[in-house]
């Protein structure tokens, strides 16, 4: 009996330290548990308040296309509040990827718009098709004055940021728009165009498109011609941003050999993570660098991955912004979506909503610290408007803007006659 006593207690005090241990097991977990919550809340909020504190400027976004492409420009009774609601009929199953709950979402605090038509302009009405573009924009920032606001400096998109509206800026995206006139390139300016992006997938009669880098039968112009030169020189003196995306190598190269103001890239990537000739190669960044200018960093899958069945990730784009940080600087890089550019996006990066998750994503993984966030996200973008800027006013008080015209064999040579009455090349 007493052995029987003996047993019963050690097997009542072995259930005893089980329970207690089982207690503080589950304690422990509750604790870890809240407290890893607590963490992620934690970097939720560190991301919030820099967004909230910083504007987040993305380089390139084509709702302007889309308003072309699927409603004819036809915007007065576009519900821009929410864009899903029509993806069922006008959209024709299209995503869409932009409208206002969404941009607020992604705590959006300045995005340059798209002014873009297609290659096929050229020649005939690219001029005509590019302004509609920049009208329809004005209407569409007009229709939501709390909402957006114009912004031409970088003074002027801290002031929208300020007052709790989207700073709107165009960039034209092909420089077949200006059909090779110094004259339509300053009218455009004078509209708000802020930065030109000298090629589209099209050569023009100064400058070489990327794919020629991957089709050598293609070329031109071998890079930039000597007119070429000479619009950079005027955009310059403009203080309009040189856009290098989609242009040949060939034509990077030559191009910050001549610029004296910061170039940007509005929506490319890394090369050396993704051999597409639309992303900016290793030795090119080195002279990006010291030029001071920005790439920044696109979502289009096949540019981030190079693999038609892989539709890329969040951590993907992450290695492409963390190369060009890393060859360049952090001075150097910057965000340019392309969205409702792009048929299919990267998971978790869906629409202008998910900004924070790549945020979070880098300062998590990737270690950014909040400084280096916040000259991402937008600080490197408003350093080269301002120099843009700076270097412009100089240039506008020691030299005189650009005038004469394209020489006509240029024009012979890329079939851009037949459209264009010649009659300032007859005297």
């Amino acid at each position: 009996m007493a052995l029987e006593k003996k047993t019963i207690k050690i097997i009542v005090g072995v259930a005893v330290i089980a329970a207690i241990g089982i207690i503080v097991g589950v304690t422990v977990g509750v604790v870890v548990g809240r407290q890893q919550k607590s963490n992620e809340i934690s970097l939720e909020q560190r991301v919030n308040d820099i967004l909230l504190k910083n504007p987040l400027i993305d380089g390139h976004n084509d709702l302007p296309w889309l308003f072309r492409a699927k409603f004819q420009n036809k915007i007065n009774s576009i519900d821009l509040q929410n864009m899903t609601q029509y993806k069922a009929t006008v959209l024709n199953s299209t995503p869409t990827h932009t409208d206002i709950y969404r941009l607020r979402q992604g705590h959006v605090g300045g995005q340059f718009w798209s002014i873009y038509t297609s290659c096929e302009h050229q020649g005939k009405d690219a001029a005509v098709s590019f302004l509609e573009q920049i009208d329809v924009m004005s209407r569409m920032i007009d229709r939501y004055p709390n909402v957006f606001q114009r912004a031409n400096t970088a003074q002027e998109v801290r002031d929208a940021f300020k007052a709790n509206r989207i700073a709107s800026l165009y960039g034209i995206e092909g420089g077949q728009a200006i059909e090779s006139s110094f004259s339509l390139l300053r009218l455009f300016y004078q509209l708000g165009v802020r930065y030109m992006t000298l090629t589209h997938n099209c050569n023009n009669p100064w400058a070489d498109e990327n794919r020629v880098d991957a089709n050598p039968t293609w070329i031109k112009n071998d890079g930039l011609t000597d007119f070429g030169k000479r619009i950079i020189k005027e955009m310059n003196r403009l203080g309009m941003l040189v856009d290098l995306s989609h242009v040949a190598k060939q034509t990077m190269l030559d191009v910050l050999n001549v610029a004296k103001s910061p170039v940007i890239y509005s929506h490319s990537s890394a090369y050396a993570i993704c051999n597409h000739t639309r992303n900016v190669p290793d030795d090119v960044l080195q002279k990006v660098k010291e030029n001071g200018g920005v790439v920044m960093v696109t979502f289009v899958p096949s540019f981030i991955s190079c693999n038609s069945s892989d539709p890329g990730s969040i951590a993907q784009v992450a290695k492409h912004i963390n190369h060009i940080k890393t060859v360049a600087s952090v001075d150097n890089v910057g965000i340019g979506g392309d969205y409702d550019g792009i048929a299919t996006t990267i998971p978790g990066l869906d629409d202008v909503s998910t900004y924070p998750k790549l945020i979070e994503y880098l300062m998590n993984i990737d270690g950014w610290t909040e400084e280096e966030i916040i000259k991402l996200i937008g600080g490197n973008i408003l350093r080269v408007m301002e120099k843009n800027e700076e270097i412009a006013r100089d240039l506008r008080n020691s030299t005189l803007p650009e005038e004469g015209l394209i020489e006509r064999i240029n024009l012979e040579k890329h079939n851009l006659t037949t459209c264009r009455h010649l009659d300032m090349y007859e005297n």
